[in-house]
């Protein structure tokens, strides 16, 4: 018993000294400690490293079938990518030869990322969109602000700067009559300065700021006017100040009320160990000795510069008057913006000096607003020497713009009323890398063959939602991708691709094509088309004649009952993705030979939603196939060897199988059916239907 008390009696003790020796250390030291921490974790390799080991283990890849609408159109599922081992395929993949992504009618190229909205980032991935949501990581600042237009909320005193036209704090002796030599600390204070997000309001301004902000700047320019001991010695080294407690303070030092209390805490505390005098020389490198006051005056913008509407903003080069309920575009004169946004107005005209004080814009967006051709000049346009990307969509244009830059890689008219593109619409265009044109009304009867004579350098064009009947003629010779689905094409002739020997995607669902209708020369010596969608159209049997670069065909919603034998023998390298989901396949209407050709190469065959009775022949020979879907038809039973060769010892290289919603009894399922297959997490057999 003694004993026991004894040994309580000596942890106390421990205890009680540990405690007390935690208490002694130096809150100025604590604090150091926590900010060291918070800058290690703070940089950019570790918030990269833990962002995605947080994601990773939050973040599960579903398997997502796409949503079926009522007129057959598929909806878009978006995965994580994080994880591209077992990811399901979903039946929009179309990728393309290069791993191309589709989204929502834009081809991004394989590993592209982008950020459809202000916290989304998503990756292209082999054919396959993978996205994911932000993460903020918390900010040391006491003071935080949301921009317009950002995720992640950053410390107010960053707000509060401009960079527009170079008005910063270091130009602000332009305005109040300083002298260069005054000048260099401020400078240097700006070298440390993160790009700031600003309101329009702070930077077009027609009078001076408010009173108070007046005298803030007057007293911040007294203070910098001020003469030290020694002014003559300016910028030949840091000349002392004494202050009030008789220590020395260097002039170019700016009063920070943060490490002021920390030097009244090291004297209460009274300790100056060598570790602190370590981190006190860190901070003179990096350059905290010119940290500024959570409140700095806002420089006063010069005079004459136009007032913006309420409802816009300014971040960084790009004015954005999205949903400003503007009637007409409003004067500006800012000679460094690059980007502006007009999207959702009800801006009718654009008369020829409307972009005169914006000469070096490079994008502009003029999207759902009330733009009619005759309410466009025709010299609107003309002076924008380095417009690269024009969007237009959603307005009421029945002619494509005239004078348009010849530095224009991009433009955009969908959804408009164009009634005709004649030879001289589009001429001069000569670095066009995308046209789009969708949702209007041209056919072949008013497009001019000689419409795309000039697009040189043209690969990506979309004329999808118009009337066409046949494939346009005079396509240029550059173009790579092709998208014409939702229109009346009933045919495709043998000189429709003649001269387009570098597309490798074409794109023609929703139309009339029946399979007798496409001419046996019309792209079967095509060496680059590696996707073909041909899904809702009125196809009976899988195509002859298919290009033999062909790797990924996209034969959906049709009324296929038949695939041919020896259909994609003749393709090298080999067919490696085929979409025959909701068509009418029964079991006579597939055999042994319907795949020759595709055995080595197939890595996903999607036949669900038909009407098989069982497993078609030649599965277990396809020594590459990933996915594989017979989901919803009317299998009843699958044998020992329709999935797996029981006579050969491997592995199969399936991934994922679907056999839900069949009519299969899974008791009576042979052991050796799936034998073959790696993981049994992989085979989907539920629900069934009950008969």
């Amino acid at each position: 018993m003694k004993f026991s008390v004894l040994f309580c009696f000596i942890l106390l003790i421990i205890f009680q000294a540990d405690f007390g020796q935690n208490e002694k250390t130096p809150r100025k030291q604590r604090r150091k400690i926590h900010h060291r921490r918070l800058r290690k974790n703070s940089s950019p390799n570790h918030t990269s490293n833990q962002q995605l080991r947080t994601l990773q283990t939050t973040v599960t890849p579903i398997a997502r079938l796409p949503i079926m609408n009522s007129d057959y159109s598929v909806e878009e599922n978006f995965e994580s990518f994080l994880s591209f081992r077992g990811v399901e395929s979903n039946y929009n993949v179309l990728p393309g030869k290069k791993g191309h992504c589709l989204v929502k009618g834009m081809t991004m190229y394989n590993k592209a990322v982008w950020s459809p909205e202000p916290c989304t980032t998503c990756l292209c991935s082999n054919g396959r969109v993978l996205c994911d949501e932000a993460v903020c990581h918390p900010v040391t600042c006491p003071h935080t602000v949301k921009p317009e237009g950002e995720c992640c909320p950053v410390c107010a005193a960053t707000v509060s700067y401009s960079l527009l036209s170079d008005i910063t704090l270091n130009d602000r002796t332009e305005f109040s009559g300083d002298s260069s030599e005054q000048r260099e600390p401020t400078s240097l204070l700006h070298k440390e300065m993160p790009p700031p997000q600003v309101g329009m309001d702070q930077v077009f301004r027609r009078g001076a700021t408010e009173p108070e902000d007046n005298e803030e700047i007057k007293d911040m320019e007294h203070r910098e006017e001020m003469p030290g001991p020694d002014a003559s010695k300016v910028g030949n080294g840091p000349e002392r100040k004494l202050r009030s407690d008789g220590k020395e303070r260097s002039a170019h030092q700016l009063p920070n009320p943060r490490k002021e209390e920390e030097e009244e805490d090291e004297d209460e505390e009274g300790e100056g160990d060598d570790d602190e005098k370590e981190d006190e020389e860190e901070d003179a490198v990096r350059g905290d000795v010119f940290r500024v006051p959570s409140r700095i005056p806002i420089p006063a913008p010069p005079r004459g510069m136009p007032r913006m509407p309420g409802g816009c903003s300014l971040s960084y080069r790009t004015i954005s008057c999205i949903h400003a309920a503007l009637t007409q575009i409003p004067p500006m004169t800012a000679p460094d913006i690059t980007s502006l946004e007009l999207h959702g107005n009800s801006i009718s005209s654009i008369p020829d000096e409307a972009f005169n004080g914006l000469p070096n814009l490079e994008r502009l967006d003029l999207s759902r607003n009330n733009i009619t051709s005759s309410g466009i000049g025709p010299n609107a346009f003309k002076f924008l020497k380095k417009l690269m990307r024009l969007n237009m969509d959603g307005n009421s244009l029945v002619q494509i713009p005239s004078e348009l830059p010849s530095t224009l890689e991009e433009l955009k008219i969908n959804e408009n009323n164009l009634q005709a593109i004649d030879e001289e619409s589009l001429s001069g265009l000569h670095h066009l890398v995308t046209l789009e044109l969708e949702g209007n009304n041209l056919s072949e009867i008013n497009v001019n063959p000689l419409a795309f004579k000039s697009l040189k350098n043209l690969s990506y064009l979309r004329l999808g939602k118009n009337k066409f009947r046949i494939i346009p003629q005079g396509l240029p010779a550059s173009i790579e991708e092709l998208y014409l689905e939702n229109n009346q094409i009933e045919e495709i002739n043998e000189i429709c691709f003649n001269h387009t020997r570098k597309i490798n995607m074409i794109v023609l669902r929703y139309n009339k094509i029946e399979e007798s209708r496409i001419a046996p020369l019309a792209w079967i010596n095509q060496e680059n088309l590696d996707s073909i969608d041909l899904s809702y159209n009125k196809l009976y049997h899988v195509p002859s004649y298919l290009p033999k670069s062909l790797l990924h065909l996209v034969l959906m919603g049709n009324q296929i009952e038949r695939i041919p034998g020896y259909v994609f023998g003749h393709m090298e390298p080999g067919l490696e993705y085929l979409y025959l989901s909701f068509n009418r396949l029964a079991d006579d209407g597939v055999d042994r030979v319907s795949f020759y050709g595709a055995y080595h190469s197939l890595r996903e065959l999607f036949l669900d939603h038909n009407d098989l009775k069982s497993i078609p022949p030649g599965i277990q020979e396809m020594t590459a196939l990933h996915f594989l879907r017979l989901n919803n038809n009317k299998i009843r039973n699958v044998l020992a060897e329709q999935i797996c060769n029981v006579e050969e010892d491997k592995d199969s290289s399936l991934e994922h199988l679907h056999l839900e919603n069949n009519y299969i009894k899974t008791r009576e399922i042979s052991p050796y059916a799936f034998s073959c297959i790696r993981s049994y997490s992989s085979i989907v057999l539920q629900p069934q239907h009950i008969k």
